[in-house]
């Protein structure tokens, strides 16, 4: 029997928001459990990202998870190639590769590389690591399941506020509403660093809702690490695109996040862009995290 994940935008808030809290911790654990296998990595973005992982999997996109390649799935595009620990975990916990397979995150031989890769993983829809180009193939991809009659079928994206750095990225949000792209939902990630430094110093790029919408796009800035605020922008841009029949204005999704939270002891690190962990130190990141949830029946 084909499984066939569905979105679950009619179920309760309730019931909605613990279990994308249930799958944000089991994603952050994954997390961890790659990053301990190489004792290094991108561990803060993916540990500030989970939220918007676990709401895009566990709520919104709909696929199947023994069959990634299936015409009539939704696309999830992950441009910052480098949170590629984030998407794995992701991946892991929605069935379509197995847990276990965590440990080799980044080794010889594994399909897990420390960039995410199409061609090596599945459920990996493009290659990142070259920044700024998810939002231009996410228009293609959007733009091309338009032409196809598949109106239904959407597109999410997610990059980073590094990347806003790209005109790529700005040429990407003019094209996405020339052609109304209303099955079109982008995500960045608003961590406040990238590998220069943070980003606010590397390049003034705010004030961000004003500058989406100067471009035609449905804006919303919310905590990223709120899910009951990320699910209702989700439903909104949701609830915009349906009542446009997917011609309308393209959505995005302004998530203020912080780096390796649901961890303390990582959060307040000095150098949080690539870290390098001690051995001893992974059991007592795994304990906080877990004693994060404590109470919450994850």
């Amino acid at each position: 029997m084909t499984i066939t994940h569905e979105p679950q935008t009619d179920q309760d808030l309730g019931v909605r928001v613990k279990t994308v809290a249930d799958a944000a911790y089991q994603i952050r654990m994954g997390v961890l459990e790659q990053g301990e296998a190489q004792g290094e990595g991108y561990v803060g973005q993916a540990l500030g990202a989970a939220d918007l992982f676990a709401a895009v999997y566990a709520d919104q996109l709909r696929y199947r998870p023994a069959e990634p390649d299936w015409a009539d799935r939704d696309r999830f595009l992950l441009s910052i190639g480098h949170y590629a620990l984030g998407l794995y975990a992701t991946l892991a916990e929605a069935g379509v590769i197995p847990r276990e397979e965590l440990a080799t995150y980044a080794s010889d031989g594994s399909r897990l590389p420390m960039s995410a890769m199409s061609s090596y993983t599945p459920g990996v829809e493009i290659s990142g690591g070259s920044l700024g180009h998810g939002l231009g193939l996410g228009v293609g991809m959007a733009l091309g399941l338009r032409q196809q009659g598949r109106t239904d079928q959407k597109v999410f994206v997610m990059f980073s506020d590094g990347e806003l750095d790209e005109g790529s990225v700005w040429e990407a949000a003019m094209s996405a509403n020339h052609f109304k792209l209303g099955n079109l939902i982008a995500v960045v990630d608003m961590n406040g660093l990238q590998a220069d430094g943070r980003t606010a110093d590397v390049l003034h790029n705010e004030p961000q809702e004003e500058r989406w919408a100067s471009f035609g796009w449905h804006t919303q800035r919310v905590d990223g690490n709120d899910v009951a605020a990320v699910l209702a922008a989700f439903d909104a841009a949701i609830e915009e695109a349906q009542a446009a029949g997917g011609t309308g204005r393209p959505h995005i999704i302004i998530a203020d996040t912080r780096l390796g939270k649901g961890v303390p002891m990582l959060e307040t690190r000095e150098k949080l862009h690539f870290m390098k962990i001690a051995a001893e130190e992974w059991g007592p990141c795994k304990d906080q995290l877990t004693a994060g949830y404590a109470g919450k029946d994850v």
